[in-house]
């Protein structure tokens, strides 16, 4: 893809930090318009320099993430010039280097903001979580599927759902659709593969007896041999993958997929494994099915615009972040639209819908808590992925 040009006057134009979506007419009321401050990791300050762009040939890829959501973002802020409503937008770089997020917030310049929508992790989402804590201002954390221990912060609105929040998921399907059968639960020993155990084995536990059947497969070394000796030849067995880490994921699947001739088997994996590469040739027809709170079946009319104006600009396809971008900033100004002083009481608003249906819950450290940790949303989709094909399975 090669879009240096366009990007180059995208950079120039974030570096006034400004930007507007504006219609004449009517305002959300009398007193006052809508100004939302977007932050993404663009490191504008990585790739400039005295001379200017220092990329002469090849476009960084590290900073795709964060462009594509901002392009996203002004996509939806164009697509309301129609409906009476006035947008000011503030686009700031979370990484740069002269004006971090807390030299931004120590100037004032949120003060008066309405909304804040990041694609942040780690600092910058500590620092705005805080702001917004401290100000009442909502803050929308779109992608960073973490809450970072974060308590007390009703302003706080976790998009991109915990790992909790999948393995909640994950549970529910398992005790409504295979409550009365064994299922295999293979792990990886260490920190990850005991907080995804430690999280199934208290909520299967809540009333001190276990809901589900579930047979512990410890794998050390990814040595998957040991899978054919807990499988049953006479019926199709329910596998859960619990480990985030790629070698884990890539050689459970192999394996399964190897023995599926004598031994069938339903393999439901975490939700990063959206982002493996799991399907080769020893993978052929095997499919295994993850969770997530974004699906797009790229077949709505939002969908093929958006498609269609980023090929003509950059002659490419726009990646996930790109709706993810659209889809949080359309949502949450339209909400702010309607309830510009109330838009944490109507999250679940059924008007602004995009392309996914979120649930956001508040989420409380103890049943003794009046006051909500953050929101996140619980919705989430099962896809079914198999050699390479995505579709959504419910």
């Amino acid at each position: 893809m090669n879009f240096k040009t366009p990007f180059l006057l995208f950079c120039f134009s974030c570096l006034g930090l400004g930007a507007m979506a504006q219609t004449a007419g009517q305002t959300i009321s009398p007193l006052r318009n809508i100004r939302i401050a977007v932050f993404a990791p663009l490191y504008l300050d990585s790739v400039f320099n005295e001379n200017g762009f220092k990329y002469s040939k090849n476009f960084p890829k590290f900073v795709t993430p964060g462009f594509d959501f901002i392009q996203g973002m002004q996509m939806a802020l164009d697509s309301l010039d129609k409906t009476g409503v006035n947008v000011y937008s503030k686009v700031y770089d979370s990484k740069s280097l002269k004006n971090d997020v807390g030299s931004v917030i120590s100037s004032g310049a949120l003060n008066n903001i309405d909304l804040i929508i990041g694609s942040v992790k780690d600092r910058e989402y500590f620092q705005l979580a805080a702001f917004a804590q401290q100000k009442h201002i909502p803050f929308v954390s779109a992608t960073y599927p973490n809450n970072g221990g974060i308590k007390n912060n009703p302003f706080l609105i976790i998009v991109n759902s915990t790992l909790e929040a999948h393995c909640e998921a994950i549970f529910s399907y398992l005790v409504a659709s295979h409550g009365t059968e064994k299922i295999l639960f293979v792990r990886k020993p260490g920190v990850r593969g005991d907080f995804i155990s430690q999280y199934f084995e208290r909520i299967n536990l809540q009333d001190g007896k276990p809901i589900l059947n579930l047979d512990i497969v410890n794998v050390e070394n990814n040595d998957f041999s040991i899978m054919q000796s807990r499988l049953d030849s006479t019926r199709s067995t329910v596998v859960v993958g619990a480990s985030i880490n790629y070698d884990f994921a890539k050689g459970l699947t192999e394996s399964l997929a190897g023995l599926q001739k004598k031994y069938q088997s339903m393999l439901i994996g975490m939700p990063n494994w959206d982002g493996f590469a799991l399907h080769n040739s020893k993978t052929k027809d095997y499919s295994f099915l993850y969770t997530t709170p974004f699906y797009n079946s790229k077949w709505q009319k939002e969908s093929k615009d958006i498609t269609s104006q980023y090929r003509a600009k950059y002659k490419g396809m726009p990646s996930d972040m790109v709706y993810r971008g659209y889809e949080a900033t359309s949502y949450f100004v339209s909400l702010l639209k309607k309830y510009p002083l109330d838009v944490m009481n109507h999250l679940n608003d059924p008007i602004s819908q995009v392309f996914t249906t979120p649930l956001f819950r508040p989420q409380f450290s103890s049943e003794k808590d009046m006051i909500p940790d953050y929101f996140e949303n619980k919705k989430l989709y099962f896809i079914k992925s198999m050699n390479g094909a995505i579709t959504k399975a419910w």
